[in-house]
């Protein structure tokens, strides 16, 4: 059985707290009796601080809400009623459609960086997880490293080697964070100074993030974190029926903790997960096609070992998909079907097919200025080979569909420019070599799935990712500003260059005007920058 920590409130806390959430102790627990704007801040404000959410709404919020009339609020009143109504629509009428009209935040605390991606792996929920740019990982949660012990691993042979190895591996991360912020400190070229009011500070910001940055590689999956989710109650059937089909233990327990809370807000939405007939069988069915994949899987490429391959790698895309789009951005307009327009867009010369372009998706003033679906008529699918820490932050892109192999050391690592430049390379190789080995430590008492939790996010992970041209603007424009991190600019970019290059779409690659190639060091600084600019400029 997983053991989390408890936080601990004051009497008076504890009669405010009761009011808007639906535990007090347990890591997961919903939110209750709330403006959606002040549960939307509060889960904005969560992902850049140690706090808890129960903590942050106590110390920062709490005094900005009226709870004058608030001593009676039951979060179960209207349940009863709620649940009749319900039952009669959906027994009457089978319409699983009501199910999306009751929604949740829901607050998921002390989770490894494992099971984070199980959480964030739907397409109709929101996300939003603790930074590792803004905050410093190797604070200590009532005395220990904030990372998840699996009973498996820690009550097996490898139990306090897994203790003592992660722990040096977060005294190392603490370490770098410290070396990489004196040299960012002490080299102007890299880390410049800023004119104007509240500059000095800016920069200390930017570096302060730019060593995290640099650091984060070491730190490893078995990380803490802390997610916050809002998502619909048929949203969190799907992501439940999952989850208590996975095979690592922690994700069918922490099902199990999130169906005790949202059954105290939305209990009829989930009346289905743990029945017999329903939603057992339903698990059952996802873990046995998991298990004849994986035993076909083995069988057939048992004698295979994996071929080197660029970092970045896009293995499908349509040779005719800007015709096909093309078509699409000018169906709208006529009363031609679409068999014809295709035929005349084959007809036009290059002047108008430029003029087209150029017409539709018009003066793209910034980067969320998008043009319409036309752009979801072709598709890119990639295959990718980079650090799992850049895996983390592409893979939250909802629309996209994507699939990841498991986390092992056997693709071998990435060390960041700047840690090489500060000297820091000789250390951070050292940790890696820790990881890789607890890691055939772990495989060997407890199996490759827990031993998963000792590798550090440095090592590289396999992933595919698919995704039209439109999530394609979306997620290359903004994933290669200068203030992103210098991993997932790297294979974005990659990206960009094969689509217009390999696939030889130049239409495509033309639309995404708010492209970032540049290779700023201190790409943060600017953000901060603006940052002060906005806080400056508010009303006192």
């Amino acid at each position: 059985m997983t053991h989390y920590t408890a936080e601990t409130f004051t009497p008076a806390e504890q009669d405010i707290l009761r009011r808007y959430v639906t535990n007090l102790r347990q890591p997961v627990f919903a939110l209750v009796n709330l403006p959606e704007v002040v549960k939307g801040a509060l889960f904005a404000r969560y992902s850049r601080t140690h706090k808890s959410l129960r903590r942050l709404l106590i110390d920062e919020f709490v005094d900005d809400l009226d709870i004058s009339g608030d001593e009676t609020i039951d979060a179960t009143v209207g349940v009863a009623r709620a649940e009749q109504l319900y039952q009669r629509v959906f027994v009457e009428y089978g319409d699983d459609s009501v199910a999306q009209l009751g929604a949740v935040h829901l607050a998921c605390e002390q989770a490894s960086n494992l099971l984070t991606k199980v959480l964030e792996r739907g397409r109709l929920m929101s996300y939003l997880e603790q930074s590792t740019r803004y905050l410093a990982y190797d604070e200590r949660l009532h005395g220990r490293y904030r990372y998840h012990r699996p009973p498996a691993v820690t009550n097996s042979a490898a139990g306090t080697r897994f203790v003592g190895d992660v722990d040096a591996m977060f005294d190392s991360y603490g370490d770098m964070v410290q070396r990489m912020t004196a040299w960012l400190t002490e080299h102007h070229d890299a880390a410049p100074s800023v004119a104007g009011a509240g500059g000095d500070l800016a920069r200390r910001r930017a570096i302060r993030a730019q060593a995290f940055d640099a650091a984060r590689g070491l730190l490893p999956a078995a990380s803490l974190s802390n997610v916050g989710i809002f998502g619909s109650g048929q949203a969190y059937e799907a992501l439940l029926l999952r989850m208590r089909s996975h095979p690592l233990p922690e994700a069918r327990s922490y099902g199990d903790l999130m169906l005790t809370e949202l059954r105290k807000v939305i209990p009829s939405f989930l009346r289905r997960v743990d029945q017999p007939d329903r939603g057992i069988v339903w698990s059952d069915y996802l873990e046995a096609n998991r298990i004849a994949m994986q035993d076909f899987a083995a069988e057939l490429f048992a004698e295979e070992t994996p071929e080197p391959v660029p970092e970045v790698v896009l293995t499908d895309w349509d040779p005719a998909g800007e015709d096909k789009m093309l078509a699409s951005m000018l169906f709208p307009y006529t009363d031609l079907p679409e068999s014809q327009i295709a035929a005349r867009v084959a007809d036009m010369t290059e002047a108008q097919r430029v003029d087209l372009v150029h017409r539709y998706v018009g003066e793209r003033t910034n980067r969320r200025h998008r043009p319409g679906r036309a752009l979801e008529r072709l598709d890119y699918r990639f295959d990718v080979l980079a650090d799992y820490g850049s895996f983390r932050d592409l893979q939250r892109h909802r629309l996209l569909t994507i699939e990841w192999q498991p986390l092992t050391p056997r693709h071998g690592y990435t060390v960041p420019r700047l840690v090489d430049a500060a000297g820091g390379g000789e250390a951070y190789d050292e940790v890696m070599e820790r990881s890789a080995n607890l890691y055939d430590a772990v495989v060997d008492a407890a199996g490759p799935l827990e031993a998963s939790y000792a590798v550090s996010m440095a090592y590289r992970v396999r992933y595919a990712m698919q995704f039209n041209a439109r999530e394609a603007m979306h997620l290359i424009e903004l994933r290669s500003q200068p203030q992103g991190h210098e991993d997932y600019r790297r294979i974005v970019t990659a990206m960009y260059r094969q689509i217009a290059e390999v696939a030889g779409h130049s239409a495509v690659a033309a639309m995404m005007s708010h492209i970032d190639l540049s290779e700023g060091v201190l790409g943060r600084l600017g953000a901060e920058k603006a940052t002060m600019a906005r806080r400056s400029a508010e009303p006192a």
